[in-house]
């Protein structure tokens, strides 16, 4: 088993973990604060996924951005940033230039590195770190951190139920058919799309797949023209109304796990992207072209 295979297979008892130390951490946004989140690949989808969680709480007013394209000019009261290594060149530029304008609190898995002392606050998941370049377990216990620390939000499950149904995740086998596929297509709503980024990415970053994402609603604008038999179209929750019999019409297979929490069926859809690159030759703990951190001269 891969280094990437055994950490996936660890992501139920982060989250479990991530829920008990969001409780007692002081630094996640206050309802009613009008709240910034950023990082930059995988950490920048997660950061997608709690802004809308967060706006779905009914918490206030939140933003989603890459680091590079952070709006510096704009008011926050807080800044929220997510940064595996602590040494992204981008997130730390970034947390250097609001210093002193805005609260900021970053979440890393490295109390040694420069992310220390350039944000306000800053919880360290270090339990959660990886060996692999890849991010899989962090990425989620992040996520998860930031979501229980919302509490209750509507029709979403406790951070607690998520894990159970990772449980399930970790172990259960995929479908024949999307281990069988040429192409994936992610799709999500809300907090979802979020989901669907990340999950695509894995699948590039990985196995080097044609996979594309996309908000669920969007799917029908365009991008179904790429589906066809032996192509995927992979929905995080709920597919909208109709979009199953129009998949089916055009000859790919709808894959939607409506009874498991979505952050349960992104572990799938890592394990997936785990599979996909044995079968084709690749290491998944050493993907090609790919660093644990970009530090830019």
């Amino acid at each position: 088993m891969s280094r990437t295979a055994t950490e996936i297979a660890t992501q139920p008892a982060c989250w479990r973990r991530a829920a008990e130390s969001a409780a007692g951490f002081d630094g996640l946004p206050r309802p009613g604060e009008r709240v910034a989140v950023t990082g930059c690949g995988t950490s920048w989808f997660m950061a997608i996924a709690y802004a809308a969680l967060r706006e779905a709480a009914g918490q206030g007013e939140t933003d989603a951005f890459a680091s590079s394209e952070f709006p510096v000019g704009r008011t926050y009261d807080r800044v929220v940033a997510i940064t595996r290594s602590g040494t992204t060149t981008e997130v730390l530029e970034l947390l250097a230039r609001l210093r002193g304008t805005v609260r900021t609190v970053a979440l890393t898995a490295d109390d040694k590195t420069p992310v220390m002392d350039v944000a306000d606050e800053v919880a360290v998941l270090d339990w959660a770190d990886e060996e692999s370049v890849v991010q899989t377990r962090f990425a989620t216990t992040a996520l998860a951190f930031l979501r229980a620390g919302l509490g209750d939000v509507p029709g979403v499950k406790s951070v607690a139920d998520a894990a159970v149904d990772a449980e399930s995740a970790v172990t259960e086998p995929l479908p024949d058919a999307v281990l069988a596929a040429e192409q994936w297509t992610f799709l999500g709503r809300g907090w979802t799309y979020g989901l669907a980024l990340e999950a695509g990415l894995k699948m590039r970053e990985a196995a080097g797949a044609w996979t594309e994402a996309y908000p669920a609603m969007e799917y029908r604008h365009g991008p179904i023209s790429i589906t066809a038999p032996g192509r995927v179209a992979w929905v995080f929750g709920a597919p909208p109304e109709g979009l199953a019999a129009d998949v089916s019409a055009v000859g790919g297979t709808l894959v939607a796990n409506e009874a498991a929490d979505p952050l349960a069926d992104l572990v799938r859809a890592q394990r997936l992207a785990v599979a996909l690159a044995e079968s084709r030759g690749f290491d998944p703990d050493r993907p090609r072209n790919l660093s644990r951190s970009v530090i830019l001269p």
